[in-house]
């Protein structure tokens, strides 16, 4: 699996941040960018890691033009950055007292935050799965394709379907089990592959 950033098996060592990008000292800003590639090795954008973790490491709310001078970005990059963070509930709005600017401080409960996140992207991406897969099967009925393959079809269709169990159980309880997964495959070869 590559990804801009870091990948499973070639983790460069970062060069020290540009210090002209921005008005953190060189132990923040190696944070905020390694937050930032982990982000981003998960497809999103890597300065939306750098906004969330220089929010959580201050844990005070900053403003958006505090956001803009310490990590150098653009108001209208931070603005949008923030905008994003906030629709994933990961980045809360709020007003502080006697300003009339909005401040941003970040979800600190990293477990609420993590599940938030995968509920909601996780969890539709395998809803739109198990619906093409539904369709599928309902096609391939249609067409009058054989039962073998129907069978397999059937299996792939219990694989999305083990995998949108095991995102609610770890969703509710924080743990994942992926025994029930693979299940679907590993009965199909005790019966040499035949439905």
């Amino acid at each position: 699996m590559a990804a801009k950033g870091y990948s499973w098996s070639n983790a460069p060592r970062l060069a020290a941040p540009d210090p002209s990008s921005g008005g953190l000292p060189r132990w923040e800003a190696l944070t905020t960018d390694a937050v930032g590639n982990v982000i981003e090795f998960w497809g999103f954008k890597h300065n939306q890691g750098r906004v969330w973790a220089l929010l959580y490491l201050r844990g005070t709310a900053m403003s958006a033009t505090q956001l803009e001078d310490e990590l150098g970005l653009s108001k209208g990059a931070v603005s949008m950055l923030v905008r994003d963070l906030e629709r994933w509930g990961v980045v809360l709005r709020i007003r502080q007292p006697g300003t009339g600017a909005w401040h941003y401080r970040a979800e600190t409960d990293l477990v609420r935050m993590v599940s938030r996140v995968i509920q909601e992207r996780e969890g539709a991406f395998i809803a739109r799965i198990r619906a093409d897969l539904e369709e599928a099967r309902r096609l391939a009925a249609n067409a009058g394709v054989g039962r073998e393959r129907l069978g397999r079809l059937e299996r792939i269709a219990a694989l999305a379907l083990g995998a949108e169990r095991a995102l609610r159980v770890f969703l509710r309880t924080a743990r994942l089990d992926l025994s029930g997964l693979l299940v679907a495959f590993r009965d199909s070869g005790s019966r040499g592959g035949r439905s």
